[in-house]
């Protein structure tokens, strides 16, 4: 028997203020640099309004440095999901402002999704308004949950088990992929012209508009976007290496991204407006991406959503290829080497969708 009965629960007690202790004060002093990534979320409208002001409208006459200042504007605009991707990996990180950082990798094409909502609903309030609710609401949600978690929880640390979850969605992935790269080609022959990429739609469409090729391609879609979103919330509630968050976080862009096309497609295009969704709708025609005030929103969303799809690919291919014992050496090469190939790619496609011709 213990010489000091009563030491021992002198000592949990001890150690268990010390810990409240801890907690309350991590939750009070929770690092500002984590609220980077909101931050350039909130601002992304206006970069775009920026660059606009800047280039002005259609025939409009640009100075060298005028061009050069809209460059840099349009480059800032992506410092939304460079800097959430940034800080998802860091340490000690609260579960609930890990995921504002990778809500904030989504802010291109959230913008794009707000603004078709917008137009359907016949919106007085403009859009910067309402984006700037949404952010500012979302900032306070997660620091409020930050707190609570600090307190009651410690910080999440293992990755959870979804095996039938990742093997489910990696088919289904592979399946649509033929529909993937076909698209991005067709794109990509928007570098010859309009008239190249309407023939190639053509081909495309007598198949993937088949009666019943059609509802499975949707089908099948609309399981992405569940799956990817249920695998991006599990997988967020615990720090990920660089390679893993970039998988996490491009996977919720293209799931964002999907769903929004998919509304932009069939239900504002097809349905509310009943016009074609043919390069001049993609285009932003007559005004084009680059001079209309609106349309300029699309050059990020579609070069992000490009880059991730392929990038998310890549990613994918990294994690089957360590399963199976490749050299991690030679994997991480292949990464770095697929993920230029993927900017490259989205910079070719978004060149022809602004008026460059081979």
């Amino acid at each position: 028997m213990s010489e000091h009965p009563f030491r021992d629960h002198a000592v949990l007690a001890s150690e268990a203020q010390t810990l409240a202790d801890t907690t309350q004060s991590a939750a009070q002093h929770i690092d500002p640099l984590v609220f980077v990534a909101p931050l350039a979320a909130i601002c992304y409208p206006f970069l775009l309004m920026l660059f606009h002001a800047v280039v002005g409208a259609p025939g409009a006459t640009l100075a060298a440095i005028d061009t050069m200042g809209a460059a840099f504007v349009l480059l800032l605009s992506f410092a939304a999901p460079v800097l959430g991707i940034a800080v998802a990996c860091r340490k000690s990180l609260p579960t609930a402002l890990r995921r504002l950082a990778y809500f904030s990798v989504v802010a291109p094409t959230l913008y794009v999704f707000l603004g078709v909502v917008q137009a359907l609903l016949g919106s007085p309030i403009p859009d910067p308004w309402v984006w700037c609710v949404i952010w500012v609401a979302a900032v306070l949600i997660a620091l409020r949950t930050a707190r609570i978690e600090t307190r009651t929880q410690p910080l999440a640390q293992a990755a959870p088990g979804l095996g039938k979850w990742r093997v489910a969605h990696g088919v289904s992935a592979a399946i649509l992929c033929l529909y993937v790269f076909f698209h991005l080609g067709n794109h990509l022959a928007g570098l010859v012209g309009p008239g190249a990429h309407a023939a190639v739609m053509d081909v495309g469409r007598t198949v993937y508009r088949a009666r019943f090729v059609e509802p499975v391609l949707v089908a099948a879609f609309l399981f992405q976007i569940a799956s990817g979103l249920y695998l991006t919330w599990r997988w967020s509630a615990a720090r990920q290496d660089f390679f893993r968050t970039f998988q996490i976080a491009s996977g919720a862009y293209l799931s964002l991204f999907i769903l929004g096309h998919m509304n932009s497609v069939f239900i504002y295009a097809r349905w509310y407006l009943d016009i074609p969704t043919d390069w001049n709708f993609a285009t932003g025609a007559p005004t084009g991406l680059i001079h209309d005030a609106w349309n300029i929103r699309l050059v990020p969303h579609y070069a992000l959503g490009v880059f991730f799809v392929l990038g998310h690919l890549v990613a994918g291919l990294r994690v089957v290829l360590n399963a199976h014992g490749a050299d991690r050496r030679v994997v991480t090469r292949l990464w770095i080497c697929g993920v230029i190939v993927s900017g490259l790619i989205a910079t070719a496609i978004l060149a022809g969708m602004s008026g460059v011709r081979l």
